[in-house]
């Protein structure tokens, strides 16, 4: 079995910790590692790493490539694959598989399980033997989708109709086919699905044979599949022409050969502020806090604070997310509307909607510490053995102010060292690059001047992570 874990989206619904330049899925929400770590661990009870491929994009690659090498069960291991831009779930999937075929070199009859990133799925030792229950079932030529026994009403979810058991499985497995797929239904309609007893959740994972999934894919979307017949590398150079389809409208509610596999376990998408609350520890007023945080005659509330002290009086039922530009305080369950507010937030120009003040980047990350007119102060942290870009930018200017290690810099033509407590000016429109020689963390304070401070101020003459801004 191989399996794709799908690491490319944007995760608006948590914002302000989520955004477009740090989604979700690399968000610590529940512990000490990531979803999209837990997600990689999850599998590796099952498979190999070298088995797992994480599908995202161009701009995430160095965050996936990141949480992989940190993670102690080797999950450097796996095969991490980008796409020039998003296309949806269908052509991300037939990435997938082309890849598997072409450079793994599996062959029709192989056994592929696709999972999100970004999903609380416990414990994972059941987990694990509902997936071993669907390979048994996609080996018999169908296309297992995982649905979960729902516990409440949800209208923010999709929901599966079961039809008839399957035959000639495995007598302490139920599967069945599927009647029919539902979109996000109403309060009332969602209470007769779990009166009736035959509707799932769409948890968003399943499992095929890549021969049975080829098939479809040629019968169902044929302006996709002609794409197939191309060589990887061409297939990745035409990307961004492939339909933009997702996998359920492509294929899931077309095929005759659809199953579902009931899994009575937890299960949390993390779709919404809500769904973190239920995840996290609470008090016995039903409060869940993190960071420094303080509260009187507060109950039924999650408050997620960051530096500063947050001190609540008298709330009931809210959730509050403190980041260093942003807070967003809202009712529990009216989560939901957060994408409402980032689509607002959008249309008026805020760059808090896609930019944290700390942004991450493959030699390190850097913090906006203070900002005005003609100014701003970063702190910059550059990982051992790495090194910015050759760079230069035509309206600021740039001072380095050496905090802790050893800077190698280049300013022009000049090469030299610059140490802690040293530093070190580069004037406008001047070729530079910063480089961390040392094997402890470099740490410096960065003053830049100039008319115009934004990030696309810059031309790349040579970059090792091949990046164009």
């Amino acid at each position: 079995m191989k399996a794709i874990i799908l690491a490319g989206g944007s995760g608006t619904r948590l914002w302000p910790l989520s955004r477009k330049s740090y989604p979700k899925q690399f968000l610590k929400l529940n512990s000490n590692t990531s979803l999209l770590q837990q997600s990689v661990d999850r599998l590796s009870g099952y498979l190999q790493m070298e088995d797992v491929l994480i599908i995202t994009n161009k701009e995430y690659m160095f965050y996936v490539k990141s949480e992989l090498k940190n993670m102690t069960e080797g999950g450097h291991k796996a095969h991490v694959l980008y796409e020039p831009t998003g296309r949806n779930t269908a052509p991300a999937i037939l990435l997938g598989i082309k890849y598997c075929e072409e450079i793994i070199g599996v062959n029709d009859d192989e056994i592929m399980f696709i999972c999100p990133s970004d999903h609380v799925i416990k414990p994972n030792g059941k987990f694990i033997d509902y997936l071993k229950n669907a390979e048994i079932a996609a080996k018999n030529g169908y296309i297992v989708t995982f649905g979960i026994t729902p516990v409440r009403p949800e209208t923010g979810y999709g929901y599966i109709e079961r039809g008839d058991k399957l035959n000639g499985l495995s007598a302490s497995m139920e599967c069945f086919l599927v009647r029919a797929f539902t979109e996000k239904p109403n309060t009332d309609t969602a209470k007769q699905y779990i009166d009736g007893g035959n509707h799932f959740w769409n948890s968003g994972m399943f499992t095929f044979q890549i021969g049975v999934m080829k098939e479809e894919l040629k019968k169902y979307v044929p302006n996709l599949w002609q794409y197939y017949d191309l060589k990887y590398n061409e297939f990745i150079e035409q990307f961004a022409q492939i339909p933009d389809k997702s996998i359920d409208y492509a294929v899931m509610e077309k095929t005759d050969k659809i199953a579902v596999l009931p899994m009575d376990i937890y299960w949390n998408d993390i779709g919404s502020w809500d769904s973190v609350y239920e995840i996290l520890e609470q008090d016995t007023d039903g409060n869940s806090t993190t960071g420094n945080v303080i509260t009187l005659e507060t109950k039924g509330s999650m408050i997620i604070g960051g530096k500063r002290l947050m001190a609540t009086i008298g709330l009931e039922d809210c959730l509050i997310v403190e980041t260093d530009d942003a807070i967003l305080v809202s009712k529990r369950g009216q989560a939901q509307k957060v994408k409402d507010m980032v689509t607002y937030l959008k249309e008026q120009n805020k760059k808090e909607v896609s930019e944290h003040t700390t942004m991450y980047k493959p030699w390190g990350h850097f913090t906006v510490l203070e900002e005005g007119n003609r100014f701003k102060i970063k702190q910059v942290v550059v990982i051992p053995g790495e090194a910015l870009s050759l760079q230069m930018h035509h309206h600021r200017s740039e001072h380095w102010i050496i905090v802790a290690g050893t800077a190698k810099v280049t300013i022009a033509d000049k090469e030299m060292f610059v140490h802690e407590n040293e530093s070190v000016y580069v004037p406008k429109s001047t070729k530079h690059r910063l480089e961390n020689p040392g094997k402890i963390p470099l740490a410096l304070i960065e003053v830049q001047n100039g008319e115009y401070l934004e990030e696309d101020d810059i031309i790349r003459y040579d970059d090792k992570y091949a990046r164009l801004i």
